[in-house]
C-alpha cells in the first residue's frame, strides 16, 4: 500500500496543476458554507479541525462553495466514535444543492454500527439522477481511533475511490454509447454532512440510533481538492491538458503497485456488489462488463 501512496506523491509533482485549476486554501470559510444547522457545527482553536454533531432535533451539513469538473478531491476523517449504529456520515460529490431528479452524485457514506463492531463503508454513483451502483466494503482499520484520509479521482477515464490512497473501487468510461452510465458532464458541489437514518443504514434498519448517546460527532480536517473549477459557460481547464496530472495518462488507469492494493481490497474487504447481485439485476448494467484493471 505504500507504493500506491508513493505513485499519486508522483504524479501530484509530476504534474502539478497550472493557474487554471484550483487549489484548496487552509481556512474553512475559504472553502465551504454551511448547508444547515450552524449551531450543530463547531471549529478547534485554530481553525484547521471541523466538527459537525448530530442529536436527536438535526444533523449538520457543509457544502464548498465552488464547483468543480475533474480532478482530484481529498478529505481527513474521523467519524463517530462508540455505538453509532444508525448515524450515517456522508462525504460526496453532487451537481446540485438538494437530491434533484437530474442530479449526478459521487458518493461516500459510512454506516455507523454498535460498539464493537465494524463501520461498513458505502459508495455510490449517479448519473441523472439514477443510483443504484453501491458497493459496501469493511476497512482495515478503526475509523474512529484517528484521522484518514478518503479521496477521489474524477476524470473522464475513470472515477476512483480511494481510503488513505488506496483505491478500493474503480468506476470506468469506456466512451461507448452502450456504456451511457458516467457522470462526467455537470461540475460538481463536495459535502458533508451527518444525519441519522435508521431507518436503513444498520442492519437495513434493524438497529436503531440510541439517542442517549447523542450528541455523534464526526470530525476533518486537511481538505485538499486539485480540480478544473467551473466558469460559466465553460472554464478551459476542463480540456485535456498536460498541465493537469488528475487528467493525464497516468491518471486514466491504476499503476501496478495500486493494482496489487486493489486486489486485496477486492479479495479481503467487498461486503456487496450490485455487479454481482444478479437477483437484484437480472442483466446487469452496462458498465458491469468494464474492467478497473485496464
Amino acid at each position: 500500500m505504500e507504493k500506491g501512496v508513493l505513485f499519486i506523491a508522483l504524479l501530484i509533482s509530476a504534474f502539478y496543476s497550472s493557474s487554471e485549476a484550483a487549489d484548496s486554501q487552509t481556512s474553512f470559510e475559504d472553502n465551504f458554507s454551511i448547508m444547515w444547522s450552524e449551531d450543530h457545527f463547531k471549529t478547534s482553536e485554530d481553525g484547521q479541525t471541523w466538527y459537525l454533531s448530530l442529536d436527536k432535533e438535526t444533523g449538520c451539513g457543509f457544502q464548498t462553495k465552488q464547483r468543480y469538473r475533474f480532478g482530484w478531491f481529498s478529505m481527513k476523517l474521523k467519524l463517530v466514535g462508540g455505538d453509532s449504529a444508525g448515524v450515517v456520515t456522508a462525504y460526496y460529490m453532487c451537481s446540485e444543492n438538494g437530491a434533484g431528479p437530474e442530479r449526478d452524485e459521487l458518493d461516500f457514506e459510512f454506516l455507523g454500527n454498535r460498539t464493537g463492531q465494524p463501520y461498513l463503508i458505502q459508495t455510490n454513483v449517479y448519473k441523472n439522477g439514477v443510483g443504484g451502483r453501491e458497493m459496501r466494503h469493511m476497512l482495515w482499520f478503526d475509523p474512529t481511533e484517528e484521522f484518514h484520509s478518503y479521496s477521489i479521482l474524477w476524470n473522464n477515464h475513470q472515477i476512483v475511490f480511494f481510503v488513505d490512497e488506496v483505491p478500493i473501487r474503480v468506476f470506468k468510461n469506456n466512451g461507448d454509447e452502450k456504456n451511457d452510465f458516467f457522470p462526467n458532464e455537470k461540475p460538481m458541489y463536495l459535502f458533508s454532512s451527518i444525519w441519522n437514518a435508521d431507518e436503513w443504514a444498520t442492519r437495513g434498519g434493524l438497529e436503531k440510533t440510541d439517542w442517549k448517546r447523542a450528541p455523534f460527532v464526526s470530525s476533518y480536517k486537511d481538505f485538499s481538492v486539485e480540480g478544473c473549477q467551473w466558469e460559466d459557460p465553460y472554464p478551459a481547464c476542463v480540456s485535456t491538458t498536460t498541465k493537469n496530472w488528475w487528467d493525464q495518462y497516468k491518471a486514466w488507469h491504476l499503476s501496478d503497485s495500486q493494482k496489487m492494493d486493489y486486489a486485496w481490497v477486492q479479495r479481503s474487504l467487498v461486503i456487496y456488489d450490485y455487479c454481482k447481485d444478479n437477483e437484484r439485476y437480472p442483466k446487469l448494467p452496462g458498465e458491469c462488463s468494464l474492467s478497473p484493471w485496464e
